[in-house]
């Protein structure tokens, strides 16, 4: 008798996208619809808690910002802030659930052909909903404080697409890296909250000219050029242009190492993702 000796090797998981495009995409429209009516199901107010939570931060902050600490010279700064709240929030809450969200769906994770990129993807396109909503209420305030509509308003949807795509890319790093390092959630939180100061939300990049070191350390962030496009384009035109080539090409190098990071990464732990679970 002849015995035959069976080689083990190892089976790759599913891709990113396992299953192919079409399947994916219909996916990621199904959990991001669903999750997104889950989360107001039995509430009273319903979707208005999408309105409320930015509307109840900005009232906070207005009253800080306007009365304790007052920041003079600052054209429509309610209207500002209230921009810089609802764009920064919607970043903060997609790669803050993100970070999770794979873990969370661990039970559909573990099926053979589920695209693992449709988890992160769908956190934020439930968190685009939320976006479209406030940015609605956004563009109301905006009329009645004065501000007059511009031809730049057209250029909105080029700032929602590379907030957009920044997202994403932070989204699609912390969900396939928290299932191997569980600190990667903790680390986020903090890292979330400094980024909200150290991000100009609460103030224009202006104020800090005079402090070189600091003003390029918030500028070179990719949201800092987001948020200052969005004051120039939707509410003060003549704001001034600060900052020199490093705080201009800086934000824009970090940009693009972090997508091709995310797609690079995302794609190495996608097939090994089940068996961190």
């Amino acid at each position: 008798m002849t015995t035959e000796t069976m080689e083990l090797r190892d089976v790759r998981g599913p891709s990113a996208l396992g299953g192919g495009a079409r399947r994916s995409l219909e996916l990621l429209y199904l959990i991001a619809s669903t999750e997104f009516k889950r989360t107001y199901f039995g509430t009273v107010l319903g979707y208005l808690w999408s309105l409320c939570r930015p509307l109840l931060l900005f009232a906070v902050l207005l009253e800080v910002f306007t009365h304790l600490i007052r920041f003079k010279g600052v054209e429509h700064y309610p209207v500002l802030l209230l921009m810089n709240i609802v764009l920064f929030g919607f970043f903060q809450e997609a790669t803050s659930i993100a970070v999770t969200s794979v873990v969370n769906q661990e039970a559909i994770v573990r099926k053979t052909q589920f695209p693992r990129l449709v988890i992160p993807l769908a956190v934020v396109l439930t968190s685009c909903f939320n976006l479209g909503l406030n940015l609605l209420v956004t563009i109301v305030f905006l009329l009645a404080f004065g501000v007059s509509p511009m031809w730049t308003w057209l250029l909105l949807p080029v700032l929602l697409l590379a907030l957009l795509m920044f997202t994403v890319a932070v989204a699609m790093i912390l969900s396939s890296l928290y299932p191997r390092y569980r600190d990667v959630g903790l680390i986020w939180t903090v890292i979330g909250t400094a980024l909200f100061y150290a991000t100009p939300v609460i103030y224009p990049l202006q104020r800090l000219a005079g402090h070189h070191t600091l003003m390029t350390l918030v500028a070179i962030n990719p949201l800092a050029p987001i948020l200052e496009l969005a004051r120039r384009w939707m509410i003060t035109p003549s704001a001034p242009v600060t900052g020199g080539a490093v705080e201009i090409l800086a934000p824009i190098a970090i940009f693009v190492a972090v997508c091709v990071f995310a797609v690079w990464i995302f794609n190495r732990e996608a097939p090994r993702i089940a068996e961190e679970l």
